[in-house]
């Protein structure tokens, strides 16, 4: 059969073939482009999303927005604005003209860089100085709104690391696997900076905060001055001793130097062992097989990932693993290290080339800590996500918030999150009182096998699941009683995006 013609909406299209909430797949001359109604209104925009280029027909429509199946990112219909993360960048949009009972997509529309009116520097709602302590996804996320939101005072970022705020999902999918280049991986061109007016300071350890002189002290005796100042210094991997073990020999990843040096490492390797059954342990897992190594997964656990989503599900993850070759050894970990031989607390021994370790991670809290401020298991901050000590925030990784969805206070180490929060504690810093309630969203990626995860269960009571996770197409709810606390989906784009909106609603089923 052929294939359907592409509609050109620059010709016109058909009103009556535009449902009201839906999407309609075309071209405006070499643009890929959607028509979207609603109400009255009708609006064209681009089809791909600017984070990883998801297809826009395939979202979810709510009030005039629009959000990405993949990952949730979301746009406004009017502006083409990206509104939250993980989409930094907008869509493009084309002036619509109604004409009789057709509409017309015309000239492609300006974007502006930023909303509203310029926010001064010295204005009584706003800061002279903002800085940001973090080269992360919150932090990045933060610089990058309070530039939108029209702010015109200093932004400055200290990052510990030596690389430019990156795509940190990448760094054990995709770019580990070899299948995303290099220039992929930096989430912003070293213009961006310079053309934002944003300090991006690397190789910038932050030592201590002066709350009371407002400034904060780099490691080589320099101090910096802020009026606001955001804390965004993320998690630390858990390390492990093992003894006998070469420092060469073992690999940690959470930057993306770390990244590179697992690359470099397998690239002449045969063997590795995976220390801890977790996601990152698992997609570095994944993406060592794809580039052709025998892997062995070893963890203290029973099940890969039961705490955070149940027996049955782990098992699948277990399976789909082995179906790649992984082989796991669970219920143990590694006691010592001769020469290229992992021997196992059971007795058990393996050969290796190299190690991976991911245990988990903790929060960067010291700096904190040290400074006086408040800190519980993370740093305790408000609906705003402002810490107990005025003109300081916190978001990303250290943040523990009230989240009015759970009703408890949680932190969560998610990169979406991550950059949620940036955005949301960016319009604090210039006085909005924005409240931070966002549904939590991540994503793993397993091979060809993609789950989506919206919502926070730490306990349930019950798991269902709608579908098949053998035909890889389900939904699993995790439910307190009557409540859904969380849903995880695997090939069912859009029961998440619902989910996550009826979520947001306040929906229980």
């Amino acid at each position: 059969m052929a294939d359907a013609p592409i509609k050109d909406f620059g010709g016109g299209f058909a009103i009556r073939d535009l449902p009201d909430g839906a999407a309609v797949s075309g071209r405006i001359g070499a643009d890929d482009a959607i028509l979207v109604r609603r109400g009255d209104d009708i609006f064209a925009i681009g089809a791909a999303c600017t984070h990883y280029h998801g297809p826009l027909a395939e979202g979810l429509i709510v009030d005039d927005t629009v959000r990405c199946p993949w990952h949730h990112a979301c746009f406004s219909l009017r502006t083409g604005e990206a509104l939250r993360a993980p989409a930094l960048d907008p869509i493009p949009c084309w002036r619509v003209e109604r004409i009789g009972d057709r509409v017309f997509a015309r000239e492609k529309l300006a974007v502006s860089v930023t909303r509203g009116r310029p926010s001064a520097a010295g204005a009584s709602d706003t800061p002279a100085s903002v800085v940001i302590v973090g080269g992360g996804a919150a932090g990045l996320a933060a610089a990058d709104m309070l530039r939108r939101e029209g702010y015109q005072g200093a932004v400055t970022m200290l990052s510990a690391d030596a690389s430019p705020p990156c795509d940190r999902p990448n760094l054990s999918k995709d770019f580990l696997a070899g299948t995303a280049q290099d220039d992929w991986i930096p989430l912003r061109a070293p213009e961006y900076y310079e053309d934002r007016r944003i300090e991006l300071v690397q190789n910038a350890r932050v030592i201590s905060i002066d709350v009371r002189q407002r400034r904060v002290r780099l490691d080589d005796g320099k101090d910096v001055a802020y009026e606001a100042l955001l804390i965004a210094t993320g998690a630390d991997p858990v390390r492990l001793e093992i003894p006998g073990a070469a420092p060469s020999q073992v690999h940690y990843l959470r930057s993306f130097d770390d990244s590179r040096a697992i690359v470099a490492r397998a690239l002449t390797a045969k063997r590795a062992v995976v220390v801890g059954a977790s996601f990152i342990g698992l997609e570095v897992a994944a993406s060592l097989r794809a580039r052709g190594l025998d892997v062995h997964v070893v963890g203290p656990e029973s099940v890969p990932l039961e705490r955070i989503m149940g027996t049955q599900v782990g098992h699948f993850i277990r399976e789909l693993h082995e179906s790649h070759g992984v082989v796991f050894h669970l219920g143990t970990t590694v006691a010592r290290m001769e020469g290229s031989r992992v021997t196992l607390k059971d007795d058990s021994a393996l050969d290796a080339d190299f190690v991976v370790v991911g245990v988990g991670v903790r929060p960067s809290i010291e700096l904190a800590e040290r400074a006086g401020l408040a800190i519980d298991r993370g740093i305790a901050v408000d609906a705003y996500l402002e810490s107990s000590v005025k003109g300081i925030f916190a978001a990303g990784d250290v943040a523990r918030w009230p989240d009015p969805h759970t009703g408890e206070r949680i932190r969560i180490e998610h990169w979406v999150v991550a950059q949620r929060q940036g955005q949301v504690a960016a319009r604090n810093i210039l006085g909005q009182r924005v409240p931070f309630d966002a549904v939590p969203f991540f994503w793993s990626q397993h091979y060809d096998v993609a789950i989506n995860y919206v919502g926070h269960a730490e306990r349930w009571d019950a798991i269902t699941i709608d579908g098949s996770l053998r035909d890889r197409d389900c939904a699993i709810r995790y439910k307190q009683g009557d409540r859904t606390l969380a849903v995880a989906t695997i090939s069912r784009d859009g029961e998440s995006l619902q989910a996550e909106c009826r979520m947001e609603r306040g929906g229980a089923h």
